[in-house]
């Protein structure tokens, strides 16, 4: 456990100079876009005098010089205080504490859906590498990494429910349905399976190809060689020795993913019209809510930050020779 410390210790220092950088180069993006909440709210309203728009900036510290905004921001985040939004009225920290466990519910279970069967199609394409079978799925996979997110979410919604009438359009949850208990959790798990699916079989051929093509490496060394010699049934080669080994790489893919997917949740929630963190960012940019944008990017660097660092750890974990390496630096 020395090894994982030093690594858990490492990641954590490393970590700040990266989430410094995220904020200073967030905070100099949207400061050099044009408009802001301000400008965003008087147009929805039907638009203001010079008045108006002066004491409402003042109201929200928009009259201040951007440096001067930065080093308050800075200091707030510092206190766990990510600011007010404009657009909602209501403090940044409650609405991404409210919104982010939709999608952490979204997001892993795609993430569970495409590891699970991507690595057992992944399996069972490389066990007989260049055969019919491992042909036809890695031509699969190919096409499903092809395809976009939002396209592939469509068409499940005109199959499944509009043309067929088996699972719900949109939301998370029949709205005040009263449901409570497993019938609630039925619910949810109904609403969520086109989503998950539109977000996870992406990935799942990524996990797939991954997979496949560590076990065409895995069946040209010797151990295999020697493992096939004594007389192993191929099955038991295949899961032991090829596959056991070919699952390290995995871990990498999907640190990888995690960021990947956080920004693929954001067009699955709008299709799905999920009140998740995607379509939170999604209406912050359409609101020109800074404070909001800037909360959620921060936020969304920390989530894949403490990914990669768990993936670190189960490396220090499976593979002691990193371990090792982290203790003789």
């Amino acid at each position: 456990m020395g090894g994982a410390g030093r690594i858990l210790r490492r990641r954590l220092i490393s970590a700040i100079p990266v989430l410094i950088i995220v904020l200073l180069f967030t905070f100099l993006l949207l400061e050099n876009a044009s408009g802001d909440a301000v400008d965003a709210y008087l147009v929805s309203i039907g638009g203001g005098d010079a008045s108006l728009r002066d004491s409402l900036r003042a109201q929200y510290g928009l009259d201040h010089s951007a440096l001067w905004r930065l080093w308050l921001y800075a200091t707030s985040v510092l206190k766990l205080d990510l600011g007010w939004s404009v657009a909602f009225d209501r403090p940044v920290l409650s609405l991404i504490v409210e919104r982010l466990p939709n999608t952490l519910l979204l997001m892993g279970s795609a993430t569970l859906l495409s590891f699970i069967l991507g690595t057992a199609l992944g399996i069972v394409a490389g066990a007989k590498p260049g055969s019919l079978l491992d042909r036809a799925l890695s031509s699969v996979s190919l096409a499903l990494y092809a395809v976009p997110g939002f396209w592939l979410g469509l068409v499940l919604v005109l199959v499944f429910a509009v043309k067929l009438r088996w699972l719900p359009t949109s939301g998370l949850e029949t709205i005040a349905s009263g449901k409570q208990g497993f019938a609630r959790a039925l619910d949810i798990a109904r609403h969520l399976v086109l989503p998950v699916a539109s977000l996870g079989l992406i990935y799942l051929a990524l996990f797939l190809r991954v997979m496949r093509s560590a076990m065409g490496e895995i069946w040209r060394m010797e151990f295999v060689t020697f493992a096939q010699s004594k007389g192993l049934s191929r099955a038991r080669v295949v899961l032991r020795h090829v596959a056991r080994n070919a699952a390290l790489p995995l871990l990498t893919v999907l640190g990888l993913q995690s960021a990947m997917m956080l920004g693929g949740s954001v067009v699955i929630e709008s299709v799905f019209a999920i009140p998740g963190f995607g379509r939170l960012a999604q209406e912050a940019v359409a609101g020109r809510d800074t404070p909001l944008l800037m909360g959620i990017i921060l936020v969304s660097a920390v989530f894949v930050i403490l990914v990669n660092l768990i993936v670190d750890l189960l490396y220090a974990l499976l593979d002691p020779r990193i371990g090792a390496g982290e203790q003789t630096t």
